[in-house]
């Protein structure tokens, strides 16, 4: 009942990291709408239809404090052109944090920052191993020997998102069509700017119709290992 960009930010604001630029496109109008009557859907109230007062019978959300710039980046726009867009409200900042809409991690996001930090790098991108997607039989001629269900990916590493970057990589960011995991990334990398934190937690993205029921019954389970750190992070915020 909470769309996966509501856990992304969650992830995020465990650690106190609670201002946020959404970079919109296709449906963008949709997460508009959610955040607009975020208080409502999350809260219990009473209204005269008449008048359409509102009184709150539910005392204020952990959300509260959470300040989000909605921009719209265009329908077409690739990834690198979306993060251009937002030039002008990331040009002053030192560093800022940026991932894509549909993948969640348990990753400790205070410690990426710190991380990025001691690298010197402009950005710094967390590798995660790849999961693969069916299971995989283990066979002895025409035996099946072991069955093993989900089994992690090869020794690669792939770009798990969770990026921290300064903003010397919007120089690097040509146009709308500019796709930054391509000529941008390559070029940090060749460059020796590119740092990696090499995450061996938990990471799943939302790419298939089975992976979001898989992402749903883990929530609805309340064992969903993306949460596990939020109350580490409402700690180390309050300290």
């Amino acid at each position: 009942n909470r769309p996966i960009l509501w856990h992304i930010m969650k992830s995020y604001a465990a650690f106190g990291f609670t201002d946020f630029i959404l970079a919109l496109g296709y449906k963008g109008e949709m997460i508009k709408d959610y955040f607009l009557n975020y208080d409502l859907l999350n809260s219990d109230f009473t209204m005269e239809l008449g008048s359409k007062r509102v009184e709150r019978l539910t005392t204020a959300h952990e959300e509260a404090d959470w300040r989000i710039s909605f921009v719209d980046t265009g329908q077409e726009t690739m990834t690198g052109g979306r993060l251009r867009r937002l030039a002008p409200y990331l040009r002053d900042e030192e560093r800022f944090m940026l991932t894509y809409g549909d993948g969640v991690c348990d990753v400790d996001i205070r410690s990426l920052l710190d991380l990025h930090r001691q690298s010197g790098r402009a950005v710094l991108v967390t590798g995660v191993r790849p999961m693969a997607r069916f299971g995989e039989l283990i066979l002895d001629g025409d035996r099946v020997i072991r069955f093993a269900e989900k089994p992690v990916g090869n020794d690669s590493w792939i770009n798990g998102g969770y990026f921290v970057m300064t903003p010397k990589v919007l120089d690097y960011l040509e146009s709308d069509q500019t796709v930054l995991e391509r000529q941008p990334m390559e070029r940090l990398a060749t460059e020796g700017q590119l740092a990696v934190h090499r995450h061996a937690g938990y990471w799943q993205p939302m790419d298939t119709v089975r992976e979001m029921q898989l992402l749903n019954e883990l929530w609805s389970s309340g064992q969903a290992p993306w949460a596990r750190r939020w109350g580490e992070g409402f700690i180390a915020k309050a300290g």
